[in-house]
């Protein structure tokens, strides 16, 4: 059972590429956080990730105030948290601030960009992950603010490569569902990212892609992610994970640092809140879609989970949303 597919059928990733650039060394650019790029995005809402792919030449990345790390033809660089960080290649140039170009950059499409000094050559191509901010957080917060995976070692990874790249030359071409195709592209690039990071870990590796990749835990979390509504207890998950109890408690609790049923409770209001938000279910039917046997039940755990009762969450949520700018499509 695959937990990570689990979790994504409820968050909902919506992805696209934006940019494809062709610079050559020296150059540098400094991307703006993730929050300044979403309103030229045609997203409803949530959480916007941010990735470089690079096909060609070598570059490095880094946050503002962090860590080089560097990348090759064949490489991806995945910034999940939104911050701000710097692209480059060549010696100290002049760093050029995309927060500024933010306009000019959507415009343009996937065009090719053409910058830099005349030297090496770097290509490139930048897309974005867009995902519910709160269901998200489950998998995401497991992961650093930056991260490389290499992609151009296996078949599947090649197949994907140039698969995006063929999609990317003929976006100009204007063939139908050609952008379908580009976000769809974008969600399986960004799930296999996932996949390979999570293979890498470290084996003394804890948190919840950790536990993730155990089997016994991995399971467990498969099949609350699967049927959060069931009634489960630890008797019923340790037999369904083919261990005993004490065995899964010890170890639900290595990796994710509380027991299985307190995981459980916050995911099933994590999943009540996020339909407060977006949608007109009544909070009873809310209730009982999340596992909760009476709306007093659920208005109980809600409010010491949130602070607010449902309702109150609900209408706030609205009114947050009714003021926050109405995003526009790029083009």
């Amino acid at each position: 059972m695959d937990v990570l597919s689990e979790v994504l059928k409820v968050v909902k990733l919506q992805g696209a590429m934006f940019y494809n650039g062709e610079f050559s060394s020296p150059w540098s650019f400094q991307a703006p956080p993730s929050r300044e790029v979403a309103p030229y995005l045609a997203l409803g809402a949530g959480h916007v990730i941010i990735y470089h792919l690079l096909t060609e030449g070598r570059a490095s990345a880094r946050l503002l105030d962090g860590e080089r790390i560097t990348l090759d033809a064949g490489d991806i660089v995945i910034f999940p948290h939104g911050d701000p960080h710097i692209i480059e290649n060549g010696p100290a140039t002049e760093t050029v601030n995309n927060g500024k170009e933010l306009v000019r950059i959507f415009s343009q499409g996937l065009k090719i960009s053409r910058q830099g000094g005349g030297g090496e050559v770097t290509r490139f191509i930048c897309g974005y992950m867009a995902c519910e901010p709160r269901l998200s957080q489950v998998f995401l917060s497991g992961l650093p603010p930056l991260f490389k995976v290499r992609i151009r070692d296996d078949a599947s990874g090649r197949w994907l490569e140039n698969s995006i790249r063929f999609s990317v030359n003929e976006a100009d071409a204007s063939r139908a569902g050609g952008e379908a195709v580009l976000a769809k592209l974008s969600e399986v690039l960004f799930v296999e990212t996932l996949r390979a990071y999570i293979a890498h870990l470290p084996a003394e590796q804890t948190g919840w892609l950790a536990g993730a990749r155990d089997s016994e835990i991995g399971k467990t979390l498969a099949l609350m992610h699967r049927k959060p509504a069931h009634p489960w207890t630890i008797a019923s998950l340790a037999k369904e994970a083919g261990v005993s109890r004490s065995v899964l408690a010890e170890r639900f609790r290595h990796y994710l640092s509380e027991p299985p049923m307190a995981y459980l409770t916050r995911w099933r209001l994590q999943l009540g809140a996020q339909m407060l938000s977006s949608t007109s279910y009544s909070v009873s039917q809310i209730a009982a879609e999340v596992g909760y046997e009476s709306e007093a039940a659920f208005n109980r755990a809600f409010k010491r989970e949130f602070q607010v009762p449902p309702a109150r969450f609900r209408t706030q949520s609205r009114s947050a949303h009714a003021k926050s700018p109405r995003l526009r499509n790029a083009g």
